[in-house]
């Protein structure tokens, strides 16, 4: 293969390959700014989740499916943790964090407003692609150190291994990939 095709919802992409180390390789899948794609996933991951009182997620993939999520579950709004922490934020609450797509380590962040709105509730996580969990792992420390109640973890993909986990919802399994000697990719995990 050349590059990864996936259909989601019935929405087909095309999937570009990136290297992460000599052995693997993911399928690049960017849902930020696919208006197609977002719409028609929102409904069918906003019916699995069901009733919650609030939606977070990290900054910044993941914000226009967290908006479409809210939307179809009748939220007047939802929680965005930062990756950055900001002039105009109070009482922050902040946590570390590792990923496959970032280098390095990273900070999410949550100003005290926000913790104040998902302190006692039933809360959901949402990220377009879970993969190692390291993002997930942040945003669940995050959301616990600010009082929230975490209920549902969802995702439009989970990746590899990610795909066995019994504590997600996922649409669809993302696999990983290995990069063969004539420089092709083929499906690992």
């Amino acid at each position: 293969m050349k590059q990864y095709e996936i259909n989601i919802c019935g929405v087909k992409r095309t999937l570009p390959f990136i290297d992460i180390n000599e052995n693997t390789a993911f399928a690049s899948f960017v849902i930020l700014g696919d208006t197609e794609l977002i719409s028609a996933c929102a409904p069918v991951l906003a019916e699995r989740i069901g009733p919650v009182d609030a939606i977070v997620t990290a900054e910044a993939k993941g914000i226009a499916l967290a908006y479409e999520i809210s939307k179809c579950l009748g939220l007047k709004e939802f929680v965005v943790a930062r990756k950055s922490a900001k002039s105009y934020m109070r009482d922050v609450v902040s946590v570390s964090v590792h990923s496959i797509t970032t280098q390095g380590e990273q900070h999410l962040y949550l100003d005290g407003t926000d913790a104040d709105k998902i302190r006692g509730k039933k809360i959901c996580l949402i990220d377009d692609v879970i993969s190692t969990g390291e993002s997930l792992y942040a945003l669940e420390q995050l959301v616990q150190s600010a009082g929230g109640n975490i209920v549902q973890k969802a995702a439009v993909l989970a990746e590899g291994n990610a795909a066995a986990r019994e504590d997600i919802l996922f649409l669809q399994k993302l696999p990983l990939f290995s990069r063969t000697a004539e420089g092709e990719y083929e499906i690992v995990v």
